[in-house]
C-alpha cells in the first residue's frame, strides 16, 4: 500500500487547532492510518516511503455552493448571457477548468447547486472516474422552481404543484441533493426580494419530505423574510444566500438545525465593482448596507448555534471558482468568528451535515488534505498560499507560493475582501 507521511508544526483537524510542536501524519493509500505528537517518521517509515516536513496541513476545503458550468471570472455580462446558448460541449469543458481550478485552491469536495444543461452531473462522472487529482463533486442536476419563476439556467418548472412529490423522485434518482429556487432575485436598487415564494409551505414540506424519503438532503435559494420562514417551516436542510435576515429566523433556523450558507461574493462583487453592473453610488450604497447586516446576522447565527456552511456562489458574475471560497472564510473572520470557526464550516462542518466521511489529519479520516506554506491562525493569507493539495493516492502541487487572488478578475478591478 502506498504511504505517505507528512511531519507539520501545526495543523487543524476540522474542529481543532494543533499548534506549540511538531506532528506526524501517516497516510496509507486513501486513508489517514495514524497521527502521533512529534516527529515518528523514523518510527512509521520504511524504505520508498516519502517524508515531507511541512509548516501547516488541513482537511480539503469543501465549495458548499458553487455553479461548475459557469465562468465567474466572466465581467462582461452580454457575454455571459450569450454563454447560455453555447454548446453543452463547450459548457463541460469550462466545467472541467472550473475544477481544476477548484483543486489549485484546496479545494476537495464541491456542492453544485444545480445547471439545467446536466454538465454538473457529467463533471461528477469525469471526476469519479479520473486518475487524477480532482475534487468530488455533489451534483443537485436539475433544481426546482415554479411557474415562470426564476432560476430557468438551473431549475426546471413545476407548474402543477400537485405534481411536487413526482418531479421529486424523478430528480433523486441522479441528483445528489434537492435544490429548490424559493425566491427570486434581490432587486439591488430597491434593496429587497424581486417577487414573491415560489412554493408555499405545503409544497415545501412535500419537496422535503419526498427527498428525505429518497435519502436526499435539501437547499432552498431563498433571501426575504417570507421566503426564509417557508424554508424553515418546511425544514429545508439548507438555507442559501439568506439575506434580510433577522433574529427571530435565526432562533428557529438554530432550533431545528437548519443549515446556513451566507455567500457573501456575489453581492460583495456587485458593491465593489458599481462600473460591471450599471449601479449608480446611491445603488452602491444599498448594496454596502445589505452586506454589513448580512455580516451581523452571520456573527449572531454563529453565536445561536446555526450550522454555518462557507460556499462561494462560485460561477455568479465576479465570482470565479477556487479563490473565492478563500474569499468566503474572510468574510466569515470579518464577520466575528474565529478562524476555528470558520476553517470548520469550509471542511467538517459541510462533511457531516451531508453525510460525507471525516477527512483531513484524523486517524481513519479520509485522506483529502491541504498543506499550507505557513498557519493560517498565524497569518489568514496562508489560505492563498497551497503547498500541495492530496486527495487519497494523488497529490496536486500548485505554483509553490502563488497566491490565489492574483487573477486576472482582480487585478482588474483591484478586489480584496475588507480592502
Amino acid at each position: 500500500m502506498q504511504r505517505r507521511i507528512l511531519v507539520t508544526s501545526s495543523m487543524f483537524d476540522g474542529e481543532r487547532y494543533w499548534g506549540g510542536g511538531e506532528r506526524t501524519v501517516v497516510i496509507d493509500g486513501d486513508k489517514v492510518s495514524e497521527v502521533a505528537d512529534g516527529d515518528q517518521s523514523s518510527v512509521f517509515s520504511c524504505p520508498g516511503v516519502e517524508v515531507e516536513h511541512v509548516a501547516f496541513v488541513m482537511p480539503g476545503l469543501v465549495e458548499g455552493h458553487a455553479h461548475l458550468f459557469l465562468n465567474g471570472g466572466e465581467l462582461d455580462t452580454a457575454v455571459r448571457s450569450a454563454y447560455l446558448k453555447s454548446s453543452v460541449d463547450n459548457m463541460v469543458e469550462v466545467g472541467r477548468r472550473n475544477l481544476q481550478q477548484s483543486a489549485e485552491a484546496g479545494v476537495t469536495l464541491i456542492r453544485d447547486a444545480g445547471d439545467r444543461f446536466g454538465v454538473n452531473h457529467v463533471i461528477r462522472a469525469e471526476a469519479a472516474s479520473s486518475a487524477g487529482p480532482l475534487p468530488r463533486v455533489r451534483s443537485a442536476g436539475l433544481g426546482l422552481r415554479g411557474l415562470r419563476g426564476y432560476g430557468a439556467f438551473m431549475a426546471r418548472e413545476v407548474g402543477d404543484l400537485t405534481r411536487v412529490s413526482e418531479v421529486v423522485s424523478e430528480l433523486a434518482k441522479e441528483s445528489d441533493d434537492i435544490k429548490v429556487i424559493l425566491t427570486g432575485i434581490i432587486d439591488f436598487e430597491a434593496g429587497r426580494v424581486k417577487g414573491v415564494p415560489q412554493f408555499d409551505v405545503d409544497s415545501c414540506r412535500k419537496i422535503v419530505e419526498t427527498a428525505h424519503a429518497a435519502g436526499r438532503k435539501t437547499f432552498a435559494h431563498c433571501s426575504g423574510l417570507d421566503g426564509l420562514a417557508i424554508a424553515v417551516e418546511a425544514g429545508i436542510d439548507s438555507i442559501e444566500h439568506g439575506f434580510f435576515m433577522n433574529e427571530e429566523m435565526l432562533v428557529a433556523m438554530a432550533e431545528k438545525q437548519v443549515a446556513w450558507v451566507p455567500t457573501f461574493s456575489p453581492v460583495d462583487f456587485q458593491w465593489r465593482s458599481p462600473k460591471w453592473c450599471g449601479w449608480d453610488s446611491e445603488t452602491q450604497g444599498k448594496l454596502r448596507g445589505i452586506l454589513d447586516q448580512h455580516s451581523r446576522q452571520v456573527a449572531l447565527a454563529a453565536e445561536l448555534g446555526v450550522p454555518l456552511v462557507c460556499g462561494s456562489d462560485a460561477g455568479s458574475h465576479g465570482v470565479p471558482h477556487g479563490s473565492s471560497l478563500i474569499d468566503e472564510v474572510e468574510f466569515l473572520s470579518q464577520a466575528g468568528l474565529n478562524m476555528q470557526t470558520a476553517l470548520a464550516s469550509a471542511t467538517s462542518v459541510p462533511r457531516r451535515l451531508w453525510g460525507e466521511e471525516p477527512a483531513g489529519p484524523v486517524k481513519r479520516a479520509r485522506a483529502e488534505l491541504v498543506v499550507l506554506a505557513a498557519s493560517p491562525f498565524d497569518d489568514p493569507t496562508a489560505l492563498r498560499k497551497v503547498v500541495a493539495v492530496i486527495m487519497g493516492r494523488n497529490v496536486l502541487r500548485p505554483e509553490r507560493g502563488k497566491m490565489l487572488d492574483e487573477t486576472t478578475l482582480k487585478k482588474l478591478i483591484g478586489y480584496r475582501p475588507g480592502g
